[in-house]
């Protein structure tokens, strides 16, 4: 134990009391100090007063006077940024702030939006007056344009920078940098094997550095001796899967590519819609839509420029078995011209087959029918003709719809408005339980059923309008003789005069519309190759796994060469043990096996000279073995847990085995029967697992080779 874990001691209060080395390590900490701790400091070294108020949370003693304050004041405001900054660099901040930026999304799907939806907005602030103030105060009439998701928006992406840059740059120096050497035991990997074979040590070493190679690992052989000295021992060391910080950098990367994409398609964004009857025309100008929404930064002179008419409509429904009134293909077929053109170019547009017209999308949305009337006033004169668009209701497309006439004059010669409300069915059909409405999309008797009204319209108060509704407040209903409404069931073709001479109305027929969305968006593009960069990062990161192999050739005490090999992943794999197994196969025409000598276990480490060995190390198998340096053997004689016992050999029976039990002698998986190389694990029943960084705890190993596969991740 250290000293500061000597001092440590439990005061009156339960609490520990660490005298003056926890606060030697607290100072290491980048947390704020309490005012216990700040007073506690002051009395050690303050100043000469001992004035405890002269200690700060990060400025350390403050000195006297007005430099010594300013001084202060500037290491404690450097040291809180740079533990802000540290917070906000978390991983732990981080998934925070993604899930505040999913959980900000809810209200501004559930509420409508300003820019979205704005007359569902103004209903809503009408008929709840009391819930749209709070909403107000809390922007979620407004939501991604409010400064509280904006502040989420902005803080995730300066966590996201914040966790790429140091990562990036300490990626660069992974990738310059060699293997680690060879820790001194290797028998402390969690996948080991060792043999014994005549085999010089260069020999065995060249051909491992070759074999490693081969199968994509970097490796440093500069411990492999040279060709003068054949004998003596060395080392290769060899590293591979640095794809996997790779992915995590491309997914960091392509995090911060769609949140600007996004950030940019939501501010620069634009989208109308507009219906168009068959016959009619369309010009890209903010004045011809029937509604429009844009981003904050959207310009409508930025609007693409083009014009295009609906030459036709074409549906075709299914007309008989359990399908029967589905839709089998839309297509509306156009003329556009852009800006400059002489000559339209002929288009068809279909449902989710947009036409692009340079950075614009026409979509088509919808289709129903307009009811074509002529409407004859109280003079004798012309006051309305032309197509009503009507809206379907259902799928057999029963539509309703409001015809209103302006300018109309009345029988006795004074102005008067007029309104005609009710339904186009285009299979007409009518019952006492549902009225007239209609049996099948496509106009196989067609029907126009109205109602009349006159009065004031209400388009002269300035308060806009939904075309296709009708307010009756200032209106009255035109009756028969007996006070009923007036209601009349009108075919193509067919006239209804009104009554007390005003006027007549002829149903002409009906045309098709077409409904279009028009869009454009930036950083589309982006959004999609940020998302597929991100998804092919966060796979390289999870199925490749970084590891590192080590091959150690030594000549033992007899001439012969022991050749040993270890692996360590960063993460629990069965592959590990399984590749260093293969490398062991591929090893054996080099380096061939050698049976074990009678009574001496094969491929034994030599044992450390007591001076070599630090103060505070534990013996090599401190807890492992029989004390003599070797691992205990499970009852009857088995061998340990996490061992594999070599393969049987001339000359090597159960009498020589007995000699080491359990030890590993052989680069063969027990069983296997068949002279292929295998590995031990060291996570066997009864065997403490091996630290995975690369030495056992409380052992002073290396600290670069030690560490074989200890993370370098900042925020991971």
């Amino acid at each position: 134990m250290s000293e500061h874990t000597d001092r440590t001691s439990a005061g009156p209060d339960g609490r520990e009391e660490t005298g003056e080395a926890t606060d030697d390590a607290s100072r290491l900490s980048t947390a704020p100090r309490t005012d216990a701790e700040r007073e506690a400091a002051a009395d050690r070294g303050g100043d000469a007063g001992g004035d405890p108020a002269g200690a700060g949370s990060f400025g350390g003693i403050r000195e006297p006077g007005l430099a010594g304050g300013l001084a202060w004041t500037g290491r404690e405001a450097v040291g809180w940024a740079r533990w802000i900054w540290r917070q906000l660099t978390s991983m732990r901040v981080a998934l925070i702030l993604l899930f505040l930026l999913a959980l900000a999304t809810v209200p501004g799907s559930l509420i409508p939006q300003e820019g979205a939806s704005p007359i569902a907005a103004a209903e809503l602030r009408e008929n709840n007056p009391t819930l749209a103030s709070v909403y107000d105060r809390l922007q979620l009439f407004d939501v991604y344009s409010s400064v509280w998701f904006s502040a989420i928006y902005l803080l995730l992406f300066a966590s996201l920078i914040g966790c790429i840059l140091p990562r990036a740059w300490q990626f660069v120096g992974q990738l310059r940098g060699r293997p680690p050497r060879a820790p001194r035991r290797l028998d402390r990997m969690p996948a080991y094997t060792t043999w014994r074979t005549e085999a010089a040590p260069r020999e065995a070493l060249a051909e491992a550095e070759r074999l490693l190679g081969r199968s994509r690992f970097r490796v440093d052989g500069s411990a492999v001796p040279t060709a003068g000295d054949a004998s003596a021992g060395g080392s290769v060391a060899a590293e591979k899967g640095y794809l996997r910080e790779a992915g995590n950098l491309v997914f960091h990367v392509a995090l911060v590519v769609m949140l600007i994409a996004f950030a940019a398609g939501a501010l620069l964004r634009s989208e109308g819609g507009k219906l168009v009857p068959v016959g009619s025309g369309f010009t890209n100008t903010l004045t011809q839509y029937d509604d429009f929404s844009s981003g904050t930064l959207f310009d409508a002179d930025d609007l693409e420029r083009f014009t295009f008419d609906l030459d036709a409509f074409h549906a075709d429904f299914v007309r008989e078995g359990p399908d029967l009134g589905s839709a089998r293909d839309f297509r509306a077929d156009i003329t556009y011209w852009r800006d400059g053109d002489t000559e339209g170019t002929e288009a068809s547009v279909r449902v989710n087959h947009p036409l692009h017209i340079g950075d614009a999308k026409v979509y088509l949305l919808g289709h129903g029918f307009a009811p074509r009337v002529t409407l004859v006033d109280g003079q004798g004169e012309v006051a309305f003709s032309g197509p009503v668009p009507f809206i379907p209701q259902d799928n057999a497309l029963s539509s309703t719809g409001v015809v209103k006439v302006t300018d109309y004059v009345g029988p006795d010669g004074e102005p008067d408005q007029m309104a005609f409300q009710g339904f186009f069915n285009p299979t007409f059909a009518l019952t006492a339980e549902r009225g007239p409405h209609s049996t099948f999309p496509d106009p196989d008797f067609p029907a126009l059923t109205l109602n009349a009204y006159h009065g004031n319209l209400g388009l002269d108060s300035g308060i806009p309008q939904n075309v296709y509704q009708l307010d009756t407040r200032y209106m009255e209903q035109l009756t028969d003789e007996d006070g009923e409404p007036l209601r009349i069931n009108l075919l193509p073709g067919e006239e209804w005069e009104l009554p007390d001479g005003r006027g007549t109305l002829t149903f002409e027929g009906f045309d098709r519309w077409a409904t279009f969305q028009v869009s454009s968006s930036a950083g589309n593009g982006w959004a999609l190759i940020g998302a597929v960069a991100a998804v092919a990062g966060l796979a390289a990161s999870l199925l490749i796994q970084r590891r590192r192999v080590w091959v150690r050739a030594t000549t033992g005490a007899d001439g012969v060469t022991v050749v040993e090999m270890a692996s360590l992943g960063r993460s629990e794999s069965a592959r590990v043990p399984e590749e260093l197994a293969e490398l062991a196969l591929a090893l054996q025409p080099t380096a061939p096996m050698l049976p074990e000598p009678a009574g001496e276990p094969a491929g034994e480490p030599a044992d450390e000279p007591a001076e070599e060995r630090s103060g505070d190390e534990p013996a090599a198998d401190e807890g492992r073995g029989d004390g003599a340096g070797r691992p205990a053997a499970e009852p009857d004689g088995a061998p340990a847990a996490g061992r594999v016992p070599a393969p049987a050999a001339p000359g090597d029976g159960p009498a020589d085995r007995a000699a080491a039990p359990g030890r590993s002698t052989g680069p063969v998986a027990s069983g296997d029967g068949e002279g292929r190389p295998g590995t031990r694990s060291a996570h066997g029943p009864g065997t403490a697992a091996a630290d995975p960084e690369g030495a056992t705890p409380g052992t002073a190993t290396d600290p670069e080779a030690a560490t074989g596969s200890r993370s370098e991740d900042v925020k991971e």
